[in-house]
């Protein structure tokens, strides 16, 4: 989100050439991007009003300063994901005690001067400094002056602060002014362009994404938001007896104008449920679809099921992924 101690409020982007001090980082999360980890939002590199990532696409919002790494459901987050040191360095600064509760329904107020939530800021020499913000109250494992090596525990993602899901929002500065490590050096509003300042092990990982799968699987009836959200969604295993098999999806960073298409086929490859929605009227952080069939007389036949999502995007494929469930008695 766009969180701060309230001495480290800064939103000026930093556009100078890179130097020979230049840091390296390693992701601060404990996961796998794309697998058990996303990125929701990059750093707004547009200071107009108007909003732009570094490859000039919408995976940001106005002024956000960091860059956001999200966890699937709010049961990962309660089973407990480690944020680490992106580089070695000393903490400076640490906050711990704040509720992991979502600011939906109670307002950004409700947390006005601890946006950042419980957090930690570690210095890394040369000018450079991290921020991580939004973890779990309590989780905290360092204190100011500790020592830190790149990989070292700080805490847990949590649900602290200004936000709406658990996820990271971690911050890199350089003389006290944010900056994208993304595109570092990149002038504002440039598409592409600046160093990537994270490891070299992790730049095909973390390649630009316009948009992603963040849930998927089969349920038993119907779907809701809160239910993937909490990972209540697909608990219960569908099997050929099932009342209903639903397949669901929910996607992350899609763009006004694109098509989704999710449709569910039988061990044949014979589509039995699709569900089709109308272009979207404007970009969307999230979005969930799903498509399903009752049991049909005599229940679902043994075999695999293979659900299919596809966004098309200004007439192009954007997003295609495939997944299945094999039903048995």
């Amino acid at each position: 989100m766009r969180p701060g101690f309230p001495s480290l409020i800064g939103l000026a982007l930093l556009a100078c050439p890179a130097a020979a001090q230049d840091i390296a980082l390693r992701l601060p999360v404990a996961c796998e991007i794309g697998r058990d980890c996303f990125i929701q939002h990059y750093v707004d590199r547009d200071p107009s009003p108007a909003v732009s990532d570094y490859q000039c696409g919408t995976l940001t919002y106005e002024d956000h300063n960091g860059t956001d790494i999200r966890i699937p459901t709010m049961a990962a987050q309660k089973a407990g994901v480690d944020v680490v040191a992106a580089a070695d360095g000393k903490v400076l600064r640490v906050r711990d005690g704040v509720e992991d509760v979502s600011i939906t329904g109670r307002g950004r107020e409700s947390v006005a001067n601890t946006e950042c939530g419980n957090g930690a800021v570690v210095d890394h020499g040369n000018g450079w400094e991290t921020q991580y913000c939004h973890m779990a109250k309590g989780s905290l494992a360092v204190k100011p002056g500790d020592a830190m090596k790149a990989g070292d525990r700080i805490g847990r993602i949590g649900l602290s602060g200004m936000t709406e899901f658990p996820h990271l929002h971690f911050t890199l500065r350089k003389d006290g002014k944010p900056v994208d490590p993304f595109a570092y050096g990149a002038p504002e509003k440039s598409c592409g362009g600046g160093k990537s300042l994270w490891e070299a092990s992790l730049q095909r990982a973390l390649a630009y994404q316009g948009g992603s799968v963040l849930n998927k699987g089969f349920a038993t009836g119907p779907v809701t938001m809160d239910g993937i959200e909490s990972g209540a969604a697909g608990q219960e295993i569908p099997t050929t007896k099932s009342p209903a098999l639903v397949a669901y999806v929910r996607a992350i960073g899609l763009k006004g104008g694109d098509v989704q298409t999710l449709t569910l086929v039988d061990p044949d490859g014979k589509p039995i449920a699709q569900n089709k929605a109308p272009p979207l009227d404007r970009a969307k952080a999230q979005w969930m679809a799903f498509a399903g069939i009752k049991q049909p007389a005599g229940g679902f036949r043994p075999g695999l099921y293979r659900a299919i999502y596809r966004v098309e995007r200004d007439g192009r494929p954007a997003i295609e992924q495939a997944f299945g469930i094999t039903l048995r008695p």
